[in-house]
């Protein structure tokens, strides 16, 4: 008990040094936007007190722009499916044929006589997968397929129907709104994952349901969790083409995921998600409305993203340049949180439950493990699953990153700037794993020794923070070209005490979390 009250005490003066930082953090960040708003590129005219409005960042405006007809197809196809499951009582493969079609639809509007291209890789990757699914190298033949498929589409750009005669360049013409290699990405995912789920299932399935509804408490309550969905096998007939197609092209996780194992997805289709109610998923779009809200006005009053396309990072003081790139990540979280959950919304209403990519704020993450846990969930989950474990699993951990956090890159996109933030990440992780299994083999006998591994816990979550900060620069503000003029920068006498203040701030963030996180231990 005597040590509550000096708890209390470092908790209070925490929440003050926090509050002090943000609050001159959000002073500096008005002016910054204030003062360079007539050199900055991608802001439009605003709605908030005669504000311009920051949209330099492609991805969040075209989301912004076309949330208006995405809300009525997903109102009208919502209204369909459910309508038709209750009056027929729809399962698997009815549900399946019916989203197909309306998937397909929906398909043929983004991507017009591009969808040839997306149903003939299907039908190739499927044959691959019926064919070899019995043979011990299936798996690294489906590797092999997807990975040449992912760098081709790239290299050619989504390919050009000239390409295969001057008879069909006309298609050419009829490509539809949106660059159908783009989405691919997400295909490319799905493809990998009915292929090792087939063959899983074919050949062994060894998860132990009995053993796994002990420990979990959904299972045990009586619900199903996702994980359990996504490691059960199937019976053979559950994999068949038209639920294979459905699951590729399911409109609502098409464009951004998250993405779900063909397992889990199929079961759904033959019985809809029961874990959220219908005041869990109305809560839930609520306060999907209300992030939307706080993007607002924070793409009005802070032109973060801005800096970054227009390159002024370079005219900023190093704290000034902390701030923008502070800023930019919190920007990417809320744009990605919203773009995700969005469509995730959108997926519940219709029966199928996709793992949450964003479950923790970016704020909240002390250590590069625990920070890609929380962001693009579903994807770790499908890399744990998919690559990580066949790798060899935490026997293999400091080589397997390497192959994970490239591929990571090369998945997103062919440019170095982010396989250098790949390679960054790799070499920041590898110190993390080895000071880790170092403090799980510390065993503190004394509260001093108790205190002394929290405060180098502490320290040790600081430097994380700072070397994700730098990968994340080099990644999405700076590139590697301006990695010269960065060190330039932070390493001049001027910049000493601006980086002592930020790593400060960052030693305090990460005393904050450790009280959140025993607060969160105490309630439960």
């Amino acid at each position: 008990m005597g040590g509550v009250p000096w708890k209390r005490v470092e908790l209070a003066a925490l929440v003050v040094y926090a509050l002090g930082f943000y609050l001159d953090v959000i002073r500096r960040s008005l002016r910054l936007s204030h003062d360079y708003s007539g050199r900055l590129y991608g802001l439009r005219p605003g709605s908030l007190a005669g504000h311009l409005n920051d949209l330099s960042d492609a991805q969040w405006r075209n989301f912004r722009g076309n949330l208006p007809i995405l809300t009525v197809v997903m109102g009208a196809f919502l209204t369909l499916v459910n309508t038709l499951r209750y009056c027929y009582g729809l399962k698997g493969r009815g549900t399946a044929l019916l989203w197909l079609i309306l998937s397909l639809s929906y398909l043929c509007y983004l991507h017009g006589a591009c969808v040839v291209f997306i149903l003939l890789i299907a039908l190739i990757n499927y044959s691959i997968v019926k064919v070899f699914a019995h043979y011990k190298y299936c798996t690294s033949l489906i590797w092999s397929f997807n990975l040449s498929v992912l760098i081709l589409n790239r290299v050619y750009e989504g390919y050009s129907f000239s390409l295969f005669g001057q008879n069909l360049a006309f298609l050419d013409n009829y490509r539809g709104t949106f660059r159908w290699h783009i989405c691919f990405n997400f295909v490319v995912l799905r493809m990998i994952s009915f292929g090792c789920d087939y063959c899983w299932t074919i050949n062994s399935s060894h998860f132990d349901y009995k053993k796994h509804m002990q420990r979990c408490q959904v299972c045990y309550s009586g619900k199903t969790c996702y994980f359990s969905l996504q490691e059960r096998g199937l019976s053979v007939d559950r994999y068949s083409f038209v639920m294979y197609l459905c699951y590729l092209t399911y409109a609502p996780l098409y464009i951004a995921g998250p993405i779900v194992g063909y397992n889990a997805f199929a079961a759904q289709l033959e019985v809809p998600q029961k874990n959220y109610s219908f005041a869990q998923i109305s809560w839930y779009g609520l306060r999907w409305i209300l992030n939307f809200l706080l993007m607002e006005g924070m793409t009005h009053f802070f032109h973060y993203n801005a800096f970054v396309v227009s390159r002024l990072w370079q005219q900023l003081s190093p704290f000034e340049i902390f701030i923008i790139s502070y800023g930019v990540l919190n920007f990417m979280w809320l744009k990605f949180f919203l773009i995700w959950r969005y469509f995730r919304f959108w997926s519940l209403v219709g029966g199928v439950e996709a793992p949450e990519n964003m479950p923790r704020c970016i704020n909240n993450c002390h250590d590069l493990e625990s920070f890609w846990k929380s962001w693009h969930a579903s994807f770790n989950r499908w890399l744990v699953r998919y690559l990580y474990i066949p790798l060899g699993g935490s026997r293999r951990k400091l080589l397997s990153i390497w192959v994970i956090f490239t591929f990571v890159a090369v998945w997103h996109d062919l440019e170095w700037k982010l396989v250098s933030w790949a390679w960054l990440t790799c070499l920041f992780f590898i110190p993390e794993i080895l000071v880790k299994s170092l403090s799980n083999n510390f065993q503190a006998s004394s509260s001093f020794g108790m205190l002394v591994h929290r405060e180098f816990k502490a320290i040790a979550g600081a430097v994380t923070i700072s070397c994700l900060m730098v990968a994340n620069l080099v990644g999405y503000v700076v590139g590697p070209s301006g990695i010269k003029v960065l060190i330039s920068k932070m390493v001049g006498k001027d910049a000493l005490p601006a980086l002592a203040f930020i790593f400060t701030t960052f030693y305090v963030g990460v005393k904050l979390m450790f009280h959140i996180r025993d607060a969160s231990k105490n309630q439960g």
